[in-house]
């Protein structure tokens, strides 16, 4: 058979695929590296947005603390005694106006304002000069705020005066009492001295007007600029990711790209803005994008060697498939050791349902045992009874009194029916009870535990809760099992007298059981104890709060219970008694178990009449 390696006009198709896939990796590592540079620049533009918010708040906040203090000032003298008098004289002299020249002079020097000046609130809005320092009239950049301060508020201004430099201005009114602004102090600054003072930042920061002119910067070439005097020479604009992007020729100290940002500032009537230097951000993108550039390089050369590689292993596999048939007959030897193993498994599986019979049965013999003190006590009362009774009917008879003594008699009958009682719950408990499931009256099971548990309820002085049913319309017929139905109840009645017993915050020691037919049937034990630690542990095997010892449990209880009610396509569940109605404490254990059919629950009651 003839393949197509041989075909000489089939040798150019290799050299075509591998250059195929040379320019299809070129080109992805190209996207590649686009996607990590716009990625990685929209990161590192969120990260430098984020610092230039700080400085830009920074600067905001230096500029509005440093007018602030003036303001303060002008809001200070308008309620100076001095100012006062000044502006409530009568007939304003000499010495009012020279007092107050020479405070505004003291102020002026000490907080660097350009000049202050006190002037009145004159009819047709022409406001006299009355006192100042640093200037000997009113310049009319500073009118707009004093008309504001003769309404009532506080004036604000800025302007360029006629030797180019930049003013801001507040006008504090000087109230009469109970009645308006009769004058006003005007503190006038330089804007100039304020930026002098500020530290050198490395992006360009300045603060425009409501006319977008540039009216405090760091940087002297943007100051002025904007508004009718020209704007921003911005050449584009760009919206990356929520952030403003300016290309821009403003001067060889602002570098460009930046990032623009602003920040309003109504207090002091300006907005504040930033230039970032995007150069560092795209540098970064720009090295992170080469390097994943570079590993994608390099995955593609392990790719291609991983494709000769796949060449390579193609005619191996021709090899491997010969030895199939050699590994055939090896499958088939291990399939029969696994049919094998699989009947030995089955056999475990039927020696551990034996054992877990045996562990049941030796759960319920450890708990006769727990009792052996208890049901001894219950069967030594009786015959002590009966020995005293029959001793009193002797000697009724001898006294030839046959009423006492046939009343002893009656007596001495009703302790051997009551001792005869607990033993055949006993007898029956212990025996070896089949598997099968029955239908069983779940009332009689409850009565036949608690017999054979009285004695240690007693003893832990504990009261019982239990109003059993008693008419036959009331019977309650479940499917199960009579004598493990039985152990399951005892395991729950013993640990919860062990569990009140042992604790010392338990002063009401109660059990309170209660049944409630349907579908399913509910059988409920709950106590006052302590409560249950670990609800989702307590049905492990061999988890325990006691005191693992000779007279205490190892564990295995309400785990051997699980698996009977499980059995009996029932549900057991434990919890607190907080975590069911909200009141009190304690545990509570919950049996669901299905409901007999009625027919056959009739039948059996029958049966076990007759």
């Amino acid at each position: 058979m003839t393949t197509k390696t041989a075909l000489p006009e089939d040798a150019p198709a290799p050299l075509r695929h591998r250059l195929f896939w040379a320019v299809g990796g070129v080109l992805a590592v190209a996207l590649l590296g686009l996607v990590v540079f716009a990625l990685s620049f929209r990161a590192e533009l969120d990260q430098a947005a984020e610092r230039g918010s700080s400085d830009l708040a920074l600067a905001a906040d230096r500029l509005t603390t440093g007018l602030q203090r003036y303001r303060e000032l002008a809001v200070f003298l308008s309620d100076h005694p001095t100012v006062l008098a000044l502006v409530f004289a009568q007939s304003p002299g000499d010495s009012p106006k020279q007092a107050t020249s020479d405070l505004l002079r003291g102020l002026a020097d000490k907080t660097g304002a350009h000049s202050i000046m006190v002037v009145d609130g004159a009819e047709g809005g022409d406001s006299q000069m009355l006192a100042a320092a640093g200037e000997d009239r009113l310049p009319t950049g500073t009118r707009a705020a004093v008309r504001r301060a003769m309404d009532g508020a506080l004036g604000v201004a800025h302007f360029v005066d006629l030797e180019g430099r930049r003013r801001y201005v507040f006008a504090a009114p000087v109230f009469t009492p109970g009645g308006p602004a009769k004058g006003a102090v005007v503190v006038n600054v330089d804007i100039g001295l304020l930026e002098w003072g500020w530290p050198t930042e490395a992006s360009a920061i300045y603060f425009t007007d409501q006319y977008g002119v540039v009216f405090v910067s760091n940087r002297s070439e943007l100051v002025l600029r904007g508004g009718s005097a020209g704007p921003l020479p911005v050449t584009h604009t760009y919206h990356v990711s929520g952030h403003d992007i300016w290309r821009h020729e403003a001067g060889p100290y602002i570098p460009s790209p930046t990032l623009h940002l602003t920040r309003p500032l109504p207090v002091v009537g300006l907005e504040a803005e930033l230039l970032m230097d995007l150069r560092p951000v795209l540098s970064i993108a720009g090295l992170q994008a080469g390097m994943a550039s570079a590993l994608a390089l390099v995955f593609a050369a392990f790719l291609v060697f991983a494709m000769e590689r796949r060449r390579t292993l193609a005619e191996a596999n021709a090899r491997l498939e010969a030895r199939v048939a050699a590994r055939t007959e090896a499958l088939e030897l291990a399939n029969r050791e696994l049919q094998h193993e699989v009947h030995e498994r089955h056999e475990a599986e039927a020696r551990l349902k034996r054992a877990q019979a045996d562990l049941v049965q030796a759960g319920k013999l450890s708990a006769l045992g727990e009792m052996s003190a208890g049901i001894s006590h219950e069967l030594n009362q009786p015959l002590m009874a009966i020995r005293s009774f029959a001793e009193n009917a002797q000697a009724f008879l001898e006294r030839e009194n046959p009423g006492k003594a046939a009343d002893n008699l009656g007596r001495i009958s009703e302790l051997a029916r009551r001792m005869g009682r607990i033993i055949k719950n006993l007898r029956a408990f212990a025996r070896q009870e089949p598997e099968t499931i029955t239908d069983v009256e779940l009332t009689s099971v409850i009565e036949a535990a608690l017999e054979m548990t009285q004695a240690k309820i007693s003893n832990a002085g504990v009261t019982l809760d239990w109003t059993p049913e008693k008419q036959a319309q009331e019977q309650v017929w479940v499917r199960g099992g009579e004598v493990r139905l039985q152990q399951v109840v005892m395991n729950l009645l013993s640990n919860a007298v062990d569990a009140m017993k042992t604790s010392s915050e338990t002063e009401d020691k109660r059990i309170e059981i209660r049944l409630t037919p349907g579908d399913p049937t509910r059988l409920t034990i709950a106590d006052t104890g302590p409560g249950i630690s670990e609800p989702e542990k307590i049905f492990d095997p061999f988890y325990t709060t006691k005191e693992v010892g000779a007279s205490e449990g190892m564990g295995l209880g309400l785990s051997i219970s699980y698996g009977l009610v499980q059995s009996f396509g029932g549900r057991i569940r434990g919890e607190n008694r907080t975590a069911q109605n909200g009141t009190g404490g304690g545990a509570v254990f919950t049996i669901e178990l299905q409901p007999a059919q009625r027919g056959n629950a009739q039948q059996e009651s029958l049966d076990a009449t007759y």
